[in-house]
């Protein structure tokens, strides 16, 4: 049981909620589940690969999920949270039952469609995600929940806890909170780099193996189409060629120059392959090589194992078979708390992508809570045009082929936040446009301004059968306010406009001030959803 105060012993379950919900609000949940499970008899709930969240809060950040702390009791004192051991605001936990019971009610009152659990450490990492591991079995085992279950791992728990988590969870993920370990060292010194990245390796490499034994690739699934443009960030040298092979952790690039400390040497954050003592292992590695660990039975003790085909169980209940992780794993990085440029950010979040092959990269706008000299000033606004930013930029490194050096360089570290990152290259690469959408590759196409997949997949089949017009253009999805300073239709530009970056910005700037006022002032635009509204829960 937890200890908790004489103050915490009488607050119902109802006060618990609003403490613990108000405190998850900065950790950022994931808008679709990335899983597809149909629902079966005997169990409550299903999943789908899109359309988890549908809800908002004031901070744009979704909230159909519920976004719930097990306890905001920490024994950390990082300077950017809320939470910290430090600060005198109220606290509260959770116990499994209870918390159990909640996400039941809400779902059966189609409140949420799932659940995003994260948790303060509370005396140990151990103890914490022991805790938490308890929750999930518990919904999973003895309430039959199958609906979408995201995690937020403790870093330095046990190995055992870890997987036991992957297994109970759909996705699973280690915030790395902070893009260098300089940073991280200084706002969160209980924290380091090597007890991040070192489960997140772990994760990795059991997702990829898993998905090996089940006859799938190794890699997570992207989209179809662009995973195999020429210069993507997952179409990289840097992986294994043999794809069905597990991934050598040990030739993990490190994140970004100057990390060269994670543990010793970068990128060198846990073994190749680990044995059964070590808690995890990789297809054909470790003492038993028919085996991977799948953690502890904490009720009778005994280990958990995989067959030799490698097919997991449910933890507690070897009569139903679960993948590890099936959405994957993701991370979050906190922006514009410390002074890294843009160009560190993405570089970091394609690093991450390509070595620890994660499902999504999120970026958190700082909210200055806690005054400190290594902070922004309370009175600082949170940079929300920036999360933004950085938001495109990451979906151009996913889907558009692009890479981070491409976007940004040393010489030029920051995006103009006047403009989208794609427009902000285009304006320095003006000797590659016009483009002509006739005769144009789909790889460059995705590169034009105001011309997305979808849009380029259109023009690559409908000008195979006759001329293309900048109407029929506008009716494919083109966003010609943008597009056309960069095409040309056979042969001819929608106006006569010169190809000079000044000129182009200044144009580009006016028409997306409007949406740019909007992303900056959303707050004064919405305001935050309760749960408390219609009902009282004692």
């Amino acid at each position: 049981m937890f200890e908790i105060s004489d103050a915490e012993a009488g607050i119902t379950t109802n006060e618990k909620l609003k403490i613990l919900a108000d405190a998850a609000k900065y950790d950022v949940a994931c808008t679709s589940s990335g899983v597809d499970r149909r629902g079966k008899k005997g169990f409550l709930g299903n999943s789908a690969a899109c359309g988890i969240c549908h809800s908002f809060g004031a901070d744009g950040r979704c909230i159909s999920l519920l976004k719930v702390l097990m306890t905001n009791h920490c024994i950390y004192d990082c300077k950017y949270c809320a939470n910290r051991v430090s600060n005198d605001v109220p606290r509260a936990e959770f116990e499994p039952e209870e918390l159990c019971r909640l996400v039941m009610e809400f779902y059966k009152r189609n409140y949420i469609e799932g659940l995003f659990l994260s948790s303060g450490v509370f005396k140990t990492p151990a103890y914490t995600m022991e805790r938490m591991c308890i929750i999930l079995s518990l919904l999973r085992n003895k309430y039959h929940f199958n609906g979408y279950i995201h995690v937020k791992t403790i870093p330095g728990a046990p190995d055992e806890l870890l997987a036991a988590a992957g297994y109970l969870a759909d996705r699973i993920s280690v915030n790395l909170e902070l893009p260098t370990a300089e940073s991280l060292e200084k706002l969160a010194p209980n924290k380091s780099f090597k007890t991040i990245l070192d489960p997140m390796g772990k994760v990795t490499d059991t997702i990829a193996a898993h998905r090996i034994a089940i006859g799938k690739d190794s890699r997570m699934e992207r989209s179809t189409i662009n995973r195999y443009l020429a210069g993507s960030i997952f179409n990289s040298s840097n992986y294994v060629e043999d794809h069905r092979k597990p991934y050598d952790v040990s030739d993990r690039a490190k994140i970004v120059p100057g990390n060269d400390n994670v543990s010793g040497k970068a990128g060198n954050v846990s073994d190749k392959t680990m044995n059964v003592s070590g808690n995890y292992g990789a297809a054909g590695g470790g003492n038993e090589t028919d085996k991977i660990f799948a953690g502890l039975d904490k009720q009778t003790g005994k280990v958990l194992r995989y067959d030799k085909d490698f097919l997991p169980v449910r933890y507690g209940d070897n009569s139903l078979k679960r993948a590890f992780a099936p959405a994957g794993q993701s991370t979050q990085m906190i922006v514009g708390a410390t002074e890294e440029t843009d160009y560190i950010l993405i570089r970091t979040s394609q690093t991450l992508y390509q070595n620890y092959d994660l499902k999504r990269v999120f970026y958190s706008a700082y909210v200055p809570l806690n005054e400190d000299a290594v902070l922004p000033a309370l009175d600082t606004a949170p940079p929300l045009l920036r999360e933004h930013r950085l938001y495109q930029a990451d979906w151009l490194l996913r889907y558009y082929g692009f890479r981070a050096n491409e976007l940004l360089s040393e010489a030029r570290p920051n995006f103009n936040e006047k403009v989208d990152p794609k427009c902000d290259w285009a304006l320095r690469n003006l000797g590659d446009f016009p483009v002509e959408v006739q005769t144009a590759t789909y790889d460059k196409l995705l590169r034009v301004p105001g011309i997305g997949p979808k849009s380029a997949r259109r023009i690559m089949s409908a000008r195979r059968y006759g001329s293309l017009t900048y109407e029929s253009l506008k009716k494919m999805g083109v966003v010609l306010k943008r597009a056309h300073y960069f095409i040309t239709c056979n042969g001819r530009m929608m106006f006569n406009t010169p190809i000079e970056e000044e000129y182009i910005t200044r144009h580009l700037v006016e028409d997306n001030y409007k949406d740019n006022w909007n992303i900056e002032h959303q707050n004064e635009k919405y305001h935050q959803m309760s749960l408390f509204d219609d009902f009282n829960l004692t």
